[in-house]
């Protein structure tokens, strides 16, 4: 009998009809076709011992012939014997990476001829070092480096500390930021002791830390920059703007654009107290998603205003959200001690580190905020404190005449939660006095939401 393997395809079609002489599972009839291929149509002769690789390179030599069959022996006595099912002939002729097995790496054996196999797609890279601020960050490395933002006014350099943590296993990369406004404090030690609690060994992923964002304003028990800027009202930056524009510049630039989720940290502004809190556009899912991971009692819809560190990291396709607890130049342990726990639990929820999360209580979320104002100059006496729940028309607080001992009550024109208030009792006519959270169904952006750092 003739060897298949010397003749075109379309040959040995024509010889099975007319024979029969080739049964199904016999050594010359090839192998059964997986699903999904089909024999290609090329009559040309193909060398049935030539394996392609997974470049399409031929990888073995011309094909040794088998001995023809004696003429008058009796059927299938010359004929190789086969393999039994699961025997170990058909064990040894599976084997991956055999010259003329079907199994052969990058490759499917037809009737007579071979196809390659398209490669299989890689997976991502390897996890590797990260490149940050001129440096390489290896895998299961804390390393402290540096950021020049700006000179001081006798020319030196002025740079920031950034801390940055590479786990040893592929991850998301979380930022946290604290000291924008450099007298806001409760933030700084959030970041040290998260920093100081964190190991490389055991995260999977990294952590981007920049505990003084305003190293100008820290210095000098500050909210601002020197020039009486607000660097949260600058973000994304320019290269050749103002003090305020450089520095934020650089800080996103360099520092943000590595982050896929961002937690920026902060208290009250001048003379008042934040219940502690979580801010975020909530019309955005993955700020909404964040700030529920961070398990704070009180989420507080802010679309953030114009040039905040957390809406250009917003626009920039980065989830962000704002830890607001307590009042600037001081350190308050309980707001402290909140905040590491709720950044601990968004570790926990990104994968980052194993453990359970931290039950800081219920979690409600007001879409809608307002501030009630003094309709009156004097001196205030609160009537309610942080996290009291109110109704339309409850007493807030009294505020006195100093000198002609007059009386004029701040009254309430909603319900809802206290999340805010002042702690300067001096009154004018129009100063933001009490925050209030009012629950709600969907986000509402009013001049409140849009910028509450901005109350006055």
């Amino acid at each position: 009998m003739l060897s298949f393997r010397s003749i075109p395809v379309a040959a040995v079609a024509a010889l099975l009809l007319v024979s029969g002489e080739v049964r199904a599972g016999s050594p010359d009839a090839g192998p059964e076709l997986p699903p999904g291929f089909s024999a290609s149509e090329d009559d040309g002769p193909p060398d049935a011992s030539a394996v392609l690789d997974a470049e399409g390179q031929t990888a073995a030599g011309p094909a040794t012939k088998a001995p023809a069959a004696k003429a008058g022996a009796p059927e299938g006595k010359d004929k190789a014997p086969q393999a039994k099912p699961g025997g170990p002939e058909a064990k040894g002729a599976e084997q991956a990476g055999a010259p003329d097995s079907p199994g052969a790496p990058g490759t499917v054996q037809l009737e007579g001829q071979m196809e390659v196999v398209p490669p299989v797609p890689q997976g991502p890279p390897p996890w590797g070092s990260l490149a940050i601020l001129g440096k390489e960050v290896a895998p299961g490395e804390v390393r402290e480096l540096s950021l020049r933002i700006s000179e001081s006014f006798s020319g030196s350099g002025v740079e920031i500390p950034v801390v940055a943590i590479r786990g040893e296993k592929r991850g998301p990369t979380l930022c946290l930021t604290a000291g924008i406004h450099g007298d806001e404090l409760n933030g700084v030690e959030i970041v040290r002791e998260m920093v100081d609690q964190t190991r490389a060994r055991g995260l999977a992923g990294t952590i981007i830390a920049v505990p003084i964002a305003n190293l100008h304003g820290f210095q000098g028990s500050s909210r601002y920059l020197p020039d009486r800027r607000d660097l949260n009202r600058f973000f994304p930056g320019k290269a050749r703007g103002n003090t305020a524009s450089r520095i934020a510049f650089e800080i996103f630039q360099n520092v943000i654009r590595h982050c896929d989720k961002l937690i920026d940290l902060h208290t009250g502004s001048f003379h008042r107290s934040n219940l502690p809190q979580i801010r975020a556009d909530l019309k955005d899912p993955g700020n909404l998603a964040l700030a529920k991971a961070f398990g704070a009692t009180v989420i507080v819809h802010n679309s953030g205003g114009k040039g905040t560190l957390r809406r250009a990291a917003q626009d920039a396709g980065i989830p962000a959200i704002i830890y607001e607890a307590g009042e600037p130049m001081r350190f308050q342990a309980q707001e402290i001690k909140r905040g590491v726990f709720g950044v601990r639990n968004v570790l926990v929820n990104l994968g980052m580190i194993k453990g359970s999360r931290v039950n800081l209580g219920e979690q409600r979320i007001f879409y809608e905020t307002r501030w009630v104002r003094a309709e009156r100059g004097g001196i205030l006496v609160n009537e309610v404190r942080l996290g009291d729940e109110v109704r339309e028309g409850d007493i807030l607080g009294t505020i006195t005449d100093p000198i002609r001992k007059g009386k004029s009550v701040v009254v309430s024109p909603y319900r809802g939660r206290v999340i805010g208030m002042v702690l300067a009792p001096v009154m004018i006519p129009g100063y933001a006095a009490f925050h209030i959270g009012i629950p709600g169904n969907k986000p509402v952006d009013t001049d409140d939401t849009i910028d509450q750092d901005r109350p006055e």
